[in-house]
């Protein structure tokens, strides 16, 4: 056989080491989304930490559709009356309906981890790519500024920073905690977007670009970005459910939300000198939360797995 021929026939589909797709034609060649998603989608873990996710989502936009209770609806005789049909997870200590309360607490919970989360994002994703993109004395300072903020004790930090911006006692408190939360959680952020550029930016579909008159503006967002994000966005997915946490610390300790304001931080914090005489107030929000946290940190931690090409 010649070996025009033997040519012919290796690129035939079907012939030896030539991978043949189900439409009978040459098998393209997978990405790493594809990859990635063919691992997600048989992991239970990803599967159980999305429905929760979905369902504390929903919970935080409809929580009429889980219950009919008004949560400002509060009567002293009920004060820490036990489960019953109108009340299933009790009455806390001014009369209200615990489980009616712990609903309507995840929205402020969630939406407070979303947009610090939004912020520490937009922070960590300017600072980490004109940090990895132009390197030089611009990569310097920004990565001793990174340095500088990772050096403040972060629970230190948002106590002060929290108190200070919502000195009105007419505020619930709600964007003191955002701004505080996003100005000092970015950090993680950026260091991830800066090492994917780097590794990105000396790939040579970036150096093609270069070649044909590509600016940087279009260098970075059009070429290096889509390529450098995937790991970016697992940081902030575990991130948001660290901004939730955070949120119930400072509530809890008298700095976050306050006032009329309803969240799981308040309830926890309401509920816990009352512990001895009921202990339903405390526990529920509380396994609400720490459900809520732990299912956004396992999503994350499994889409990072599933896109981490040295686990394959």
């Amino acid at each position: 056989m010649s070996n025009v021929e033997s040519v012919a026939q290796a690129e035939v589909p079907g012939a030896a080491g030539v991978p043949v797709s189900p439409d009978g034609g040459p098998e393209k060649p997978r990405s790493l989304t594809g990859d990635a998603w063919d691992d997600l989608r048989r992991n239970w873990i990803f599967w159980a930490a999305a429905v929760l996710v979905v369902l504390v989502v929903v919970m935080a936009a409809f929580p009429s559709l889980f219950t009919s209770a008004d949560p400002d609806a509060c009567a002293l005789s009920r004060q820490h009356q036990g489960p019953s049909g109108s009340a299933i997870f009790g009455y806390n200590f001014q009369g209200c309906d615990v489980y009616a309360r712990t609903i309507y607490g995840a929205r402020n919970s969630v939406l407070i981890g979303l947009f610090a989360t939004i912020i520490a994002g937009v922070i960590g994703l300017i600072v980490g790519m004109a940090a990895g993109y132009f390197g030089g004395w611009i990569d310097a300072v920004l990565a001793r500024g990174i340095d500088i903020v990772l050096g403040i004790p972060t629970l230190l930090a948002a106590i002060v920073l929290a108190r200070r911006l919502s000195a009105d006692p007419q505020d619930t408190g709600f964007w003191a905690v955002v701004f505080t939360l996003g100005v000092l959680t970015w950090t993680t952020g950026a260091r991830i977007m800066r090492s994917s550029v780097i590794s990105a930016k000396n790939q040579d579909y970036v150096a093609a670009a270069r070649m044909l008159g590509a600016g940087p503006g279009r260098l970075m967002f059009r070429h290096i970005l889509p390529n450098a994000a995937a790991p970016f966005v697992v940081v902030l997915t575990i991130l948001l459910g660290v901004n939730i946490s955070t949120e119930a610390t400072l509530t809890f300790l008298g700095v976050g939300l306050k006032g009329n304001a309803i969240s799981w931080g308040i309830d926890i914090s309401t509920a816990a000198p009352y512990v001895r005489e009921t202990a339903t107030p405390l526990v529920w929000p509380s396994i609400f939360l720490a459900m809520t946290v732990l299912a956004f940190i396992m999503l994350g931690d499994a889409i990072r797995d599933a896109f981490d090409p040295r686990l394959r």
